[in-house]
């Protein structure tokens, strides 16, 4: 893959080139030889002098003006169409010494996504990292090293606010667990984090049955959270609304507003199973009593359903689930209102302190959902009914969420975008089409602004496509915003490059799809060709000036 600026049709010699050995994160990735000077060697010298006058003066303003005409890629068109494109970062972008990691390697992965188009870079904050040394001691100096880089590239930055554990689910590569003092809390009273029928306690994230007990040295969990983003808000005040253009709020694991109903940790929950609820801690099942009480049904509030079925079991299985089953019962009904509810009570609590804390720093608020996409096709809809979505064939879970993001001013951002039905398998009913084609018409009835990101790491021409199809309007809300999962080594081989360079043209396109030949370097400055093999013999690494 070649990112040069634009000098006739010829190619950046490689006998120029320097190689940097990044991280075995991002793989190998070579630079053309730059001066002191900051001059590019060029193949003639008109061709040098060129360069020298228009693109690449010592002065670090004219060298910015350089990046803002190549990022000029995507913002030619109607800002009505166009869909900005953010890349996620590796889950360990600061080290558990709270480091930047590998900053050389990220340096240059940065220089090469700027070149590509892309709008920015999404990052965890991780709670288990900032706050590790104890109750209100934050350490936000890795964060603060990748936001001065990311500003020297011109890009933006979207910070998630991940008050989960890394680690146990699809995709994690690290493990990254609460605070210490957190766990030293949960070592002492199981009962503040999720628990199951069976008992089985996850520290992934505190249970919301706590959510306004001061079970934190004192503080209640909302009240942890709240100082944590303040503390966010008063290090990075300065970079709000500038650089820093949103803050996605974690309101559960995996930073997604849902219970842990499919742990994948320890093999307790595959694909495609149904999971279990998660309201067995003591403080949940004093809530559950306590709402069963005020209907006058005591024993609706003894425990969870007794016939709902194990994690990796299918809806017929079960007599909760099944086709008439006793989700459609006045206890079922009772029960998952309750369940959705307490859900929804609790993203509503964490937002309303989240607004309050960035209100006026010009940072957008964004709060993410998860795609569950399997048994969709189902009446009961028994895995997102598991993860707190009340949404059955007979009524809309997406709704009240799409209503409650829309109070508070936060985006709505869902996962599964790239999916499609036919490449699902038949056994599981899933719709990840029809799923996201409901949550697009919720945020639209509702006037909740929409963004999107993909569930599952792919790189294929296929994916891509299905993002650029779900982005657009034809079926309720368009994405205002698309976060791709994630930088890695793979994300920079040749063809999933190209791939993804071409993706971020069509989304500046307002989601058309558009092809890039190989030597395209019509209408813009940016020069996007592929080095054939023959022409870089032995040398397959990507050039990016």
């Amino acid at each position: 893959m070649a990112l040069t600026l634009q000098s006739s049709t010829s190619f950046i010699n490689l006998k120029d080139a320097k190689i940097i050995k990044t991280s075995d994160d991002f793989g190998t990735i070579c630079f053309a030889q730059i001066k002191p000077s900051c001059r590019l060697r060029a193949k003639n010298s008109t061709q040098e002098a060129h360069f020298l006058r228009e693109k690449f003066s010592v002065s670090e303003e004219r060298k910015n003006d350089r990046l803002e005409k190549l990022h000029k890629l995507t913002t030619h068109h109607s800002k009505s169409t166009r869909v900005p494109v953010f890349v996620m970062l590796p889950l360990d972008t600061v080290s558990l010494g709270g480091n930047l990691n590998k900053p050389r390697a990220m340096n240059a992965s940065l220089m090469a996504l700027r070149g590509a188009g892309v709008e920015g870079v999404m990052v965890d904050a991780w709670w288990g990292l900032v706050e590790k040394d104890g109750p209100l001691r934050y350490n936000w100096e890795g964060y603060a090293e990748l936001v001065h880089m990311v500003q020297r590239h011109g890009l933006k930055l979207q910070v998630v606010m991940s008050f989960h554990q890394c680690g146990g689910n699809v995709g994690d590569s690290c493990t990254i667990p609460l605070p210490p003092w957190v766990l030293e809390e949960i070592s002492r009273n199981p009962d503040i984090v999720y628990t199951d029928r069976s008992g089985r306690r996850n520290p992934e994230y505190i249970s919301l049955g706590c959510d306004s007990l001061p079970i934190l040295r004192g503080r209640t969990p909302i009240q942890a959270y709240a100082d944590y983003m303040r503390s966010f808000r008063d290090r990075f005040r300065e970079y709000l609304g500038d650089v820093i253009v949103e803050i996605q709020v974690g309101m559960g694991p995996c930073g997604e507003l849902r219970y842990p109903s499919y742990p994948e940790s320890n093999g307790t929950w595959r694909f495609p199973g149904i999971g279990e609820f998660q309201c067995y801690d003591k403080y949940m099942r004093a809530s559950l009593q306590a709402s069963a009480d005020a209907t006058n049904k005591k024993d609706w509030g003894k425990g969870g359903p007794h016939d709902s079925g194990q994690y990796n079991q299918f809806p017929e299985d079960t007599g909760f689930f099944k086709r008439e089953g006793t989700w459609k019962t006045e206890y079922g009904q009772f029960f998952l209102e309750w369940y959705s509810g307490k859900l929804l009570d609790h993203g509503d609590k964490v937002l309303e302190v989240a607004e309050r804390i960035f209100h006026g720093t010009g940072a957008k608020l964004s709060g993410k959902v998860a795609g569950i996409h399997w048994h969709y096709k189902t009446r009961s809809h028994a895995a997102e009914l598991t993860a707190g979505y009340y949404n059955t064939r007979d009524r809309d879970g997406y709704l009240p969420i799409a209503r409650m993001f829309g109070k508070h001013g936060v985006v709505f951002n869902f996962t599964c975008m790239e999916m499609k039905d036919s490449q699902q398998p038949q056994h599981a009913n899933c719709s990840p089409e029809g799923l996201v084609r409901q949550v697009k018409i919720a945020s639209r009835t509702t006037g909740t602004e929409l963004a999107g990101e993909n569930a599952l790491e792919r790189y294929d021409a296929d994916a891509y496509a299905q993002v650029l199809a779900t982005s657009r309007s034809d079926h309720g809300n368009r994405l205002s915003a698309f976060t791709y999962l994630r930088m890695n080594k793979k994300l920079f081989e040749e063809n999933n490059w190209r791939n993804l360079v071409e993706f971020v043209r069509n989304m500046s396109e307002g989601g058309k799809s558009i092809r890039l030949s190989e030597r395209d370097s019509s209408r813009t400055d940016l020069y996007v060709g592929f080095v054939k093999e023959e022409s870089v013999k032995n040398d397959k690494k990507a050039i990016l000036v």
